[in-house]
């Protein structure tokens, strides 16, 4: 299926001996150069290895039962739990697997299934409030779907830890179905009989009845209402205006976003500042991208002279930015679905993306609550952040004091190392 990554076929014995290398640094390079090595898997292992994820450590249990209930309680994949379990819930039962649901941060919020798969799963911590993103616990179907944004097969040892390699899943990511934001995943998860294709397209389109569930539980705004733009954690922002959804191209987001950041309007010089790093881009070419942009939005939303949005425009990094003024600190975290348009070279948008994720960063510290922390530090963009993973070793309970510590002594090596290459190549340019 299209945008679909299944691992049937592929040679079991020669993936354990790529791993077994790999992961014993024999072969760095062994996985993009072994053809049983798919290239998804090898670029996670890559991305696991980075974390410093451990080959043979196990999932860390983040929410205890009382954290647990209220996070579920109040998170969107609640409503469509009914349709997740009426889809599942029979296959699972019957054929001794497990359907799982998790967050965005890749915490299971509901494992069920067949009770003897259930107790075998609590082995390597497969269970509700673990965390399982793949920068905690490497090379995972939930993990590595949210990680790559689409939906992942991982048979046997494909997956990094060891203790998961007697196991295979599937999973897809759930996104809102407004706003594109992603929620978490569904999954599926059992032994060697799911490593087949059907699973693969089984857990996708279980992610997507979830999806028309949100649309049907939540609907999208009446037409007519705010315009919301859609830009954090993507490179093509969505706006949602006049009851239409438009994915825009990148430079008509960084437009968007800029304008929307400036309701008072922007003339034809200042936009070009900053929207284009190269400073010969002419305002002919300016002019031409407005044009098209104004092509698709309409003259009624795009007014020139200055340059200006004629509606104001809900926008996600708008929201964050109001929710951390207020001093709602976890709630700016949970509408911050990754940094603004994070490819982006446009300075406009740069001054912005570091401005709030510093901001955010910054709050994160000052509270010191070590759930929020950890949060942050077990995200994609969070992963090499010192300075969050100091306040996290300083803040987290005794029992997992020593991983995040193990985490941190890393990137401290990795910074001192890459400290003296700049000097080492310093001395041998000096005159």
């Amino acid at each position: 299926m299209i945008g679909t990554t299944s691992a049937a076929g592929t040679d079991g014995a020669a993936v354990r001996r790529a791993h077994e290398a790999f992961t014993a640094g024999t072969a760095p390079g062994a996985p993009p150069d072994t053809p049983s090595v798919r290239p998804l898997v090898a670029d996670s292992w890559r991305r696991s290895a980075r974390a410093r994820v451990s080959p043979d450590g196990a999932a860390r249990v983040e929410l205890d039962e009382e954290e647990l209930a209220g996070h579920r309680d109040g998170h969107p994949l609640a409503a469509v739990m009914p349709v997740v379990r009426e889809l599942m819930g029979a296959y699972a039962r019957d054929g001794e697997h497990l359907l799982a649901v998790c967050d965005a941060a890749g915490r299971m919020l509901w494992v069920e299934g067949h009770p003897r798969t259930l107790r075998l799963a609590q082995g390597m911590n497969f269970v509700a409030g673990a965390r399982w993103s793949e920068s905690a616990a490497g090379t995972n179907a939930p993990g590595t779907a949210m990680a790559v944004d689409r939906p992942v097969q991982v048979c046997a040892a494909e997956h990094f830890r060891r203790p998961v390699q007697a196991w295979t899943c599937a999973a897809a990511p759930v996104h809102d179905p407004h706003s594109g934001r992603l929620l978490g995943a569904v999954d599926i998860t059992g032994g060697a009989g799911l490593a087949h294709p059907h699973s693969l397209a089984f857990v996708q389109a279980v992610a997507r009845a979830a999806e028309s569930q949100l649309a049907l539980v939540s609907p999208a705004p009446a037409a007519g209402g705010r315009p919301r733009l859609t830009a954090l954690g993507r490179d093509e922002a969505l706006l949602h205006v006049a009851g239409r959804r438009l994915r825009l191209s990148r430079r008509h987001s960084e437009l968007l976003v800029i304008l929307a950041q400036r309701p008072e309007g922007v003339s034809g010089e200042e936009l070009l500042t900053l929207l284009y790093e190269d400073e010969s881009v002419t305002p002919v070419t300016l002019r031409a991208e407005l044009s098209r942009l104004r092509g698709l939005l309409g003259p009624e939303l795009l007014a020139s002279r200055p340059y200006r949005l004629t509606a104001d425009v809900d926008a996600d990094f708008a929201a964050v930015d109001r929710r951390l003024s207020s001093g709602a600190v976890a709630t700016a975290l949970g509408g911050y679905a990754g940094p603004l348009l994070p490819s982006s070279c446009a300075p406009g948008v740069v001054r912005l993306r570091e401005r709030l994720a510093g901001r955010l960063r910054a709050a994160l510290v000052d509270r010191g609550d070590p759930g929020l922390l950890a949060d942050w530090a077990y995200s994609t963009w969070g992963e090499d952040d010192v300075t969050v993973w100091r306040a996290l070793a300083s803040a987290v309970p005794a029992a997992q004091a020593p991983a995040v510590r193990a985490r941190l002594a890393a990137l401290d090596a990795e910074l001192c190392a890459g400290a003296t290459g700049l000097q080492r190549r310093g001395a041998h340019h000096r005159p």
